[in-house]
């Protein structure tokens, strides 16, 4: 269950009447490693294992191919729930080390970091010789469109769709959170052991620092968003090798990298 009926008055040009509207469900989802509490996200119930996946990735905690044992500990009935991941000790990445335990809220991607240099992303640029045609881009955004169950009924969840250079749709996950969209989407190739096809990552709002952290781990060498960009996302993308894309609205797009 992603959306919940709730009642409320719908006023217009000064008549109301009583309504039941959709809303897109936020709950809490704890993660647990190796049947220890790791971390709480507020996300959408639905595709957590994925979620899961594309998380471990994005913070550097899991990052092997073999694949991962979950186990749902405790599933409730308003979406709380709680899931443990098996990782083998040897596995486990330097994010799970240095370890923290934070609280991400569907808003914020980087609630919880602990010091500034926990925000710092390392690596080489990423190289970028795919030609990629933007007349394109208006077509790929109503297919992703066209794929958003969940916000034409309730019109509050974002959307993250991956696609290949030859614009092949891979995968389009929806959430609360836009940074969980693209754990989602990110995690379900991760799980498909298909994440070396995605070239492209479309986004329904606006593209901040912790998006283009996780297309560069994710190496995916273009954003392009319907929204606006931060300037840190800008910063990040030119020094990262990523070319992103905002405001991209019918025929209208703005190239800032």
């Amino acid at each position: 269950m992603q959306t919940s009926n709730y009642e409320g008055f719908l006023i217009n040009n000064g008549d109301s009447k009583k309504i039941n509207d959709a809303l897109v469900i936020e709950a809490a989802l704890q993660i647990n490693i190796n049947k220890e509490p790791y971390t709480v996200v507020m996300r959408t119930p639905g595709d957590d294992f994925e979620l899961i996946r594309g998380l471990l990735y994005a913070e550097d905690i899991y990052k092997a191919k073999e694949n991962l044992t979950f186990e749902i500990v405790d599933k409730r009935d308003n979406g709380f729930s709680i899931i443990n991941v098996t990782i083998s000790k040897k596995l486990l990445g330097k994010g799970f080390l240095n370890k923290r335990t934070l609280l991400s809220v569907s808003s914020c991607g980087i609630c919880g970091k602990q010091k500034l240099e926990d925000i710092a992303v390392k690596g080489k640029k990423l190289p970028n010789n795919f030609n990629f045609d933007f007349h394109k881009i208006e077509e790929l955004f109503s297919e992703m469109k066209a794929k958003q169950d969940i916000f034409d009924l309730s019109g509050g969840s974002h959307a993250a769709a991956l696609f290949s250079t030859n614009y092949k749709l891979l995968a389009i996950k929806e959430d609360i959170g836009r940074h969980n969209a693209v754990d989602k989407a990110i995690g379900d190739l991760l799980l498909n052991n298909s994440l070396k096809k995605a070239n492209c990552m479309l986004v329904s709002g606006r593209v901040s620092y912790e998006i283009i952290s996780k297309a560069f781990i994710a190496k995916i060498p273009f954003v392009i968003a319907v929204s606006a960009c931060s300037s840190l996302a800008v910063d990040f993308a030119k020094e990262f090798g990523i070319r992103l894309i905002g405001f991209s609205r019918g025929k209208k797009a703005t190239i800032y990298s």
